[in-house]
């Protein structure tokens, strides 16, 4: 008899909760047992999202009501500030893998910085490993408490500290020039900023000071022998629902070509079978990564043949949020890493 883990995720009735739901309901060793939300319990699911149809027409409940003695791992599809309560409630009492930026960080003073909030259980930083299992595989399978990537990072990590562990492109003067979504913000999110009666709006926020920046900063760092890595961040937001798109510039260390960028990529693309390299005339677009767990990576010539110019695609909801997050738990409970991500 196959293995049963039950499952609680707070935060279901979110962009990314929603996500979970409908990834976790079709996982064979998955009974998704709570549906938590902060303020709108007794909603019937249906009510919420009509393409999720799942057995006895399940509602919403507290997210304060949930009994961790009966739940083996809990998802927190929460925002950064409110998972930490939950996480000093429920640690030690089963498995947490939390999607907010309330562990991501080593340091607590940097948290505070970037997200303005006094943490109530900083000592529980160093009890969470990192998720990005194209990275931190190893360490993943068996682990209790994940903390996901955000999704900027997650599009920016994945190409960028396997050139850097193999001493492939410069660790300065790195341009990240990001573009996502708009769910990536939340249902908070004013659809007037990019919709009206006559057009789509476009534009770029937050350049230079974007919060995830010191998480990318954090993970770069870690994984370079270098003194310093320096980069510069230029997010966006589209008028699209899902993707995201971030163009890397690169300077290639002396000696290096963008034969070395392929044999790297290609590399970790037969390791990890969530990366998509293209090598072909296929274009890389929103519609190649869109409701996948996939990271699809494509590279351009510069007019100098010592930089390199990279393409990485994701959906912000997915592979940037509750797909990875289910390929962490996957790891972590010893099942198939694409179990319930492959359609």
């Amino acid at each position: 008899m196959s293995k049963k883990v039950s499952v609680a995720i707070l935060g279901s009735t979110g962009f990314v909760g929603l996500e979970l739901i409908k990834i976790l309901s079709k996982h064979p060793n998955v009974n998704i047992v709570f549906f938590g939300t902060e303020n709108n319990p007794d909603t019937l699911l249906k009510d919420i999202d009509p393409s999720i149809h799942l057995p006895n027409n399940p509602s919403t409940k507290l997210n304060e009501t949930l009994d961790p003695s009966y739940v083996d791992t809990v998802f927190l599809a929460l925002p950064h500030g409110v998972s930490h309560k939950y996480v000093k409630s429920f640690y030690d009492k089963l498995q947490i893998i939390d999607l907010s930026a309330d562990f991501r960080l080593d340091d607590i003073e940097t948290y505070k910085i970037n997200y303005d909030e006094k943490h109530c259980v900083p000592n529980l930083l160093k009890e969470f490993l990192y998720g990005l299992p194209e990275i931190n595989k190893d360490i993943l399978i068996n682990s209790k408490n994940i903390a996901v990537p955000g999704c900027y990072p997650t599009s920016v990590l994945i190409p960028l500290i396997p050139l850097l562990k193999n001493n492939i492109i410069n660790s300065k003067n790195i341009i990240i020039d990001s573009k996502s979504g708009y769910s990536g913000a939340g249902k908070k999110f004013d659809l007037q900023n990019i919709k009206n009666s006559k057009d789509f709006n476009f534009f770029n926020y937050n350049t230079n000071t974007h919060r995830h920046i010191c998480e990318i900063r954090q993970e770069l760092k870690k994984n370079t022998k270098h003194s310093e890595v320096l980069f510069s961040f230029n997010p966006h937001v589209l008028p699209n629902f899902r993707g995201m798109m971030s163009t890397i510039y690169c300077d290639l260390l002396q000696g290096m070509t963008k034969i070395d960028v392929i044999n790297c990529f290609n590399d970790m693309a037969i390791k990890n079978q969530f990366i998509n390299f293209l090598q072909n005339d296929q274009r890389a677009d929103f519609f190649s990564i869109q409701n996948t767990n996939n990271c699809v990576l494509k590279i351009f010539d510069h007019y100098d043949s010592s930089k390199v110019i990279i393409v990485s695609l994701i959906d912000n909801l997915i592979k940037g949020a509750a797909g990875q997050a289910v390929q962490c738990f996957n790891l972590s409970q010893s099942f198939d890493e694409s179990s319930a991500l492959i359609k």
